[in-house]
């Protein structure tokens, strides 16, 4: 469990104490597992676009919904592919860099360091 100090005076010496423990109990970092992609295949539902049709999403907000979802399901492959953490954060990482090299990305950014509103575009 997580152990919370209140006093900020004691922060360092909490944390010395925590790292020590788990060096007594000879913690290793978790292992990367692969496991199973829910595969582009699941995505049909969420691509039916109802929510831009009733008015509640931009086309843009579209875009954006469907490169998270297709990280969710582990990019382009079929159900039952093993991936890794790695993997979907490098589909992470792609996407953002895709995303904003995106004209509309950047008004939004633009928007919201300018007028601390989001941009509906």
């Amino acid at each position: 469990t997580d152990k919370i100090t209140l006093n900020n005076d004691f922060l360092i010496y909490d944390a010395k104490q925590r790292v020590l423990s788990m060096l007594e109990d000879n913690y290793g970092a978790p292992v990367n597992k692969p496991f199973a992609a829910i595969g582009k295949n699941a995505l049909g539902p969420l691509k039916a676009k109802n929510a831009v049709w009733l008015g509640m999403l931009s086309e843009y907000d579209w875009h954006i919904i469907c490169k998270l979802a297709d990280i969710m399901a582990g990019g382009d492959i079929i159900a039952g592919s093993m991936i890794t953490e790695q993997y979907l954060l490098d589909l992470e990482r792609e996407a953002y860099l895709s995303l904003a090299g995106e004209a509309k990305t950047q008004e939004r950014i633009t928007n919201m360091l300018t007028k601390g509103k989001p941009l509906r575009n």
